[in-house]
C-alpha cells in the first residue's frame, strides 16, 4: 500500500484556526493498484469530504515518473474520456458543476497540475522547472499513465498552448479540443498584471505567499463575480498548508513570463494550419478582464474551428457559468466523438 502524504493538515492560524468547513477533506482510505505501462506507478483512492455532495465516484492520486497527481473521476469508465484541465492559476475544483453533467454519458477526469491545488509542488532544480516544455512532456506522461487510449480534451486559459502542442503531436489519440478562453491573438502573449507580479523577483517571491493573493482573489480578478467563501478556502488551503506551493507559483509564472509568447504564436500557427483536421472549438466568456476579445473572433472565422460564446462569463468560464459550459461541452463533443 502506497502511502499518500497528507497535504491537507489542519492550518492553526488566526481566523482559520479550528475551522472545519469544505476544506478539511485529506481524510481518504481504499485501494492500490499497479500498472506496468511507461509511465503509471500507481492510484491511491481517495474519500474526499469536499466533494462529498457531487456525484463524483473516484478521487486519486496518480503517482507518474515520482510526481503525485490529483485526480477527480465522475462517470463510468466504460464511456468515452473527457479529461478537464484547469488553466492558471486555479485547480480541478473549477471543474466541480461540469463534472457531474458529463458524467451522465461520459468518462469525466479533471486533475491538478503539477505545482497547482494538490498535486505535488517539487522544488524547481529538483526534478522539475515548471517550463511549458516540462509541462507538455508531464501532460503525455499524464494521459499515458491514465491509459487514455482516445480522449476528448477540455482546456482552459494559459494552459491551452501547452494541450494544443500536446494534440498537434499526438492527432489520433484525440476526439474533439474544446479551449476555453484561450490566449488566441498576440496581445494575449503577456500574463495579465495580477499574475505577472508573482514573476517579480522581490514582490513575485512575497506575493506568492499570500494565500488570499495567490489563489481567489488572483482568480476573481479575471471576471465580474465574487466567489463563495467555502470555494475561496478550497483555492486558499494550499497555500495555507505549505510553503511549496508559493514557490511553484513563483516558478510558473517566470516560466510563463519566458515562453509564453512562443507558445501562444505556435498555437495560432497549429489552429490555423488547413490541414489542422482536430475537431477544435473555442468557448468564449464575454466578461473576461484578462484576454480582449479583439481578434478573436477574427481569428476563428479564419480557422477551421467553431465558436461557442458565453455572455455571462468571465476568463474562468467553467468557474462561472459551470452548468451551462458542461451542457455546451456534452453537446458539442457528443456530435464529434471518433470512434
Amino acid at each position: 500500500m502506497v502511502q499518500a502524504r497528507k497535504d491537507g493538515e489542519s492550518f492553526s492560524y488566526s481566523r482559520f484556526q479550528g475551522q472545519g468547513q469544505r476544506s478539511d477533506f485529506w481524510t481518504y482510505n481504499g485501494d492500490r493498484f499497479t500498472d506496468h505501462s511507461r509511465c503509471f506507478q500507481a492510484v491511491q483512492k481517495l474519500r474526499l469530504d469536499y466533494l462529498q455532495e457531487l456525484p463524483i465516484e473516484t478521487c486519486s492520486i496518480c503517482i507518474i515518473l515520482s510526481n503525485r497527481w490529483f485526480c477527480v473521476e465522475s462517470g463510468s469508465a466504460d464511456n468515452p474520456s473527457v479529461l478537464l484541465v484547469h488553466g492558471f492559476p486555479s485547480q480541478a475544483y473549477s471543474y466541480r458543476k461540469v463534472l457531474p453533467v458529463l458524467s451522465k454519458k461520459y468518462h469525466a477526469i479533471a486533475f491538478d497540475w503539477i505545482g497547482f491545488g494538490f498535486s505535488d509542488k517539487p522544488q524547481p532544480g529538483y526534478g522539475f522547472d515548471y517550463t511549458l516544455g516540462e509541462y507538455v512532456s508531464s501532460f503525455e506522461s499524464l494521459i499515458n499513465g491514465l491509459l487514455l487510449d482516445k480522449v476528448s480534451l477540455v482546456v482552459q486559459g494559459y494552459f491551452a498552448p501547452v494541450v494544443v502542442k500536446y494534440a498537434s503531436e499526438h492527432p489520433e489519440k484525440i476526439n474533439h479540443l474544446v479551449l476555453l478562453n484561450p490566449p488566441l491573438t498576440a496581445k494575449h502573449a503577456n500574463l495579465p498584471s495580477s499574475l505577472s507580479i508573482f514573476s517579480n523577483f522581490l514582490l513575485g517571491e512575497i506575493f506568492s505567499q499570500d494565500p488570499l493573493r495567490a489563489s481567489d482573489k488572483a482568480l476573481t480578478s479575471a471576471g465580474p463575480y465574487k466567489m463563495k467563501e467555502d470555494d475561496a478556502m478550497i483555492y486558499r488551503r494550499p497555500y495555507l498548508t505549505s510553503g511549496s506551493s508559493g514557490f511553484a507559483l513563483n516558478a510558473i509564472s517566470r516560466a510563463m513570463k519566458k515562453d509564453l509568447k512562443n507558445y501562444v504564436e505556435e498555437m495560432r500557427r497549429i489552429l490555423s494550419d488547413k490541414n489542422w483536421e482536430v475537431p477544435t472549438t473555442v468557448c468564449w466568456g464575454q466578461r473576461d478582464r484578462w484576454l480582449s476579445y479583439d481578434g478573436v473572433d477574427s481569428f476563428v472565422k479564419d480557422s477551421n474551428i467553431q465558436m461557442v460564446e458565453l455572455p455571462m462569463a468571465g476568463h474562468h468560464v467553467q468557474e462561472d457559468r459551470g452548468e451551462e459550459l458542461g451542457q455546451i461541452i456534452y453537446d458539442i463533443i457528443g456530435k464529434k466523438i471518433r470512434f
